[in-house]
């Protein structure tokens, strides 16, 4: 454990946002670290539980009382090492995890956590300024070669893992660049894109080889990936979003959250307009926007839509508003349903909850309008009040009411793999193997829509699962 009356003599601390009006006019990261002797603080606090709930509350299980021991004592070289065995993209989290493992912490049922994420955001940020992350490269090679298909969190994770294996492992992905949703979906204010590119640094010295704009079932067959490579790993993610079906939908003014977030981190990247925005700019300066949907996507346009120069933003839910404080005798230690503000919330948003939409109202294909009603949850079905209609006034309505699964046409499609139920690669979490031999899948395109920690999780277990495939045996972890 850290110090044994450190959680008694120390009260939780976290780290600071910069102030909005500074935030607001830029796309850089804006979290302020705690210093070393904070973090150390903070790190004393774990208190050695008798069942650590905190490790089943992380999709990786992150060894986290021993890595805080460890920063509490200064041995931050040791923690890193300890933090990279069951997470190889520890940065990524430590930014845009919602940190289920503070959720689990028994600290939490005084709703003081230790602040587990900002302490793995620090650890791996000293690894990396301190120089003691390198290549692990294979120290012999198999022989094997493996195709991933697709470039996010899970693949990623599933790739360096299996080149550190020894084998020889190429990702396609059908974007310019490597990334997946971390690149393209998360906002720059979240996570900065440099982050990504030197992981990638890593993983090239360790053999992996990338091939950008080549989406597997259009610039390259399914058919060729199995004739060439001795496994093939479905990692394409769930990228089919849920569409709003109501009149006037089809309006120009009308879109996708993905498409919004996509354009405004090319052009972060420095690509020009019409490469940015092939499909015509798409921005909010000037425009009442409108959100729809209440999770993460929504907030990281609320966040984006500001920063564009909104004259006003509006995020509305179909669900009822969360409790504020959940009842720590009914949900801990599990994840718990209650209202949560990001730091794109407190920048500037009105949030409306329980909203149905009816109808975009507009002329000339100009979207000016959303008509609304006001709903009730009665025995878990949705119940129109009478009366509560109204109008909310938009220029431009955001789409970002999650997604139902991976894109059909291409890759899935050439593969004529089993989906499930939901449309998903139908695929177990102990053999990741497809109705097709040679074949697996991991992450969003086999779980659905879910988190980048569970996504690192899945890759790495996938990982393991071919390793075995093809050697018989594996040292890998999962």
């Amino acid at each position: 454990m850290g110090k044994a009356t450190g959680f008694l003599e120390l009260d939780r601390s976290d780290r600071s946002y910069a102030d909005p009006k500074e935030r607001l006019t830029h796309y850089r990261e804006f979290v302020i670290p705690m210093s070393e002797e904070q973090i150390r603080g903070q790190a004393s606090r774990c208190m050695n539980c008798g069942i650590p709930y905190c490790h089943n509350g992380c999709p990786v299980n992150n060894i986290i009382p021993d890595w805080n021991h460890l920063v509490y004592e200064n041995d931050w070289r040791n923690a890193l090492e300890v933090l990279h065995s069951t997470n190889n993209f520890p940065e990524f989290t430590g930014r845009i995890c919602p940190a289920p493992c503070e959720a689990s912490c028994t600290l939490n049922i005084d709703d003081a956590p230790v602040t587990i994420k900002s302490i793995e955001c620090q650890i791996v940020d000293r690894g990396w300024a301190e120089g003691w992350i390198t290549p692990l490269p294979a120290t012999r090679k198999t022989g094997k070669s493996v195709a991933v298909v697709g470039s996010g969190p899970a693949g990623l994770a599933c790739a360096q893992q299996l080149a550190r294996a020894g084998h020889s492992v190429t990702v396609f992905e059908k974007n310019d660049r490597v990334g997946g949703l971390l690149r393209y979906g998360i906002p720059d204010f979240k996570m900065e894109k440099h982050l990504i590119n030197r992981r990638l640094v890593q993983m090239e010295a360790e053999g992996v080889e990338f091939r950008t704009s080549m989406e597997v079932g259009v610039q390259v067959s399914f058919e060729s990936l199995q004739q060439n490579y001795d496994a093939v790993v479905m990692a394409g993610g769930s990228e089919e979003p849920r569409r709003l079906d109501i009149p006037g939908a089809e309006m120009a003014g009308v879109r996708l959250a993905m498409e919004f977030l996509t354009q405004q981190n090319k052009r972060n990247a420095g690509d020009d307009e019409l490469r940015a925005a092939p499909r015509g700019t798409l921005t909010a300066t000037g425009k009442h926007v409108i959100v729809i949907g209440g999770g993460d996507t929504g907030s990281d346009c609320v966040g984006t839509s500001n920063r564009q120069g909104a004259a006003s933003v509006t995020q509305i839910e179909i669900m009822p508003k969360p409790p504020v404080k959940e009842e720590k005798s009914l949900s801990w230690p599990n994840w718990p349903l209650k209202l949560r503000t990001s730091s794109s919330h407190e920048e500037g948003c009105d949030r409306d909850w329980a909203v149905l939409t009816k109808r975009v109202v507009g002329s000339n294909g100009v979207v000016e309008g959303l008509e609304c009603v006001r709903v009730d949850w009665v025995d878990g079905k949705m119940v129109e009040m009478p009366g509560s209609e109204f109008t909310l006034k938009a220029d431009l309505i955001l789409l970002a009411m999650g997604f139902v699964g991976p894109r059909k046409p291409g890759l899935v499609e050439q593969s004529e793999v089993q989906l499930d139920a939901r449309g998903n690669v139908l695929a177990d979490t102990e053999a990741y193997a497809t109705s097709r031999d040679g074949v697996f899948s991991c992450g969003d395109m086999r779980r659905g829509q879910s988190l980048v920690v569970w996504a690192i999780r899945e890759g790495r277990q996938c990982a393991r699962a071919v390793d075995l495939h093809l050697m018989g045996a594996s040292e890998l972890p999962r």
